[in-house]
């Protein structure tokens, strides 16, 4: 089962195999690939509807790897459902990628070229430079947002 992410829609991807979505990707599609997702949808693909504990999964995965605030609600979704069909999520999207890898999740790209490997972000202040393994709202030394900082 190859779950799509917005991007699949917009880009035209083609599978012989079974499909799935959901329906907040649907809210994101404009034009010709709302159209697309209408026309697959009424050809058979599947919607699905993530339980709230895999959801929870997906978020708690996501904020040891740094990625929870890149991910939309739609993002978490998609990776949640893509993990309960035993699925392949079909995504450009790259915090998607490293949250999926995490959770031992297959995914095919379709215009970019995939992450290389899974990254655990840090977080380092704009004000005194410390770094935090943690996203937080400010510097619990001189009180200045966090940037996320890619580890390597």
């Amino acid at each position: 089962m190859y779950v799509l992410d917005s991007s699949a829609f917009i880009h035209e991807y083609h599978t012989t195999n079974q499909t799935a979505s959901i329906p907040l990707v649907r809210e994101e599609l404009e034009d010709e690939s709302a159209y697309r997702y209408d026309a697959m949808e009424g050809s058979g693909m599947h919607i699905h509807i993530p339980t709230d504990e895999t959801i929870d999964t997906v978020r708690r995965a996501a904020a040891e790897l740094g990625d929870l605030e890149e991910l939309s609600d739609t993002d978490i979704r998609l990776v949640a459902t893509t993990f309960e069909l035993d699925g392949t999520l079909v995504t450009d999207d790259y915090a998607m990628q490293n949250v999926a890898e995490k959770l031992n999740v297959d995914v095919e790209v379709i215009a970019r070229e995939g992450i290389t490997e899974q990254r655990r972000w840090t977080f380092q202040c704009q004000g005194c430079g410390r770094e935090f393994d943690e996203q937080r709202d400010r510097c619990e030394i001189c009180g200045s947002p966090l940037a996320r900082k890619n580890p390597n």
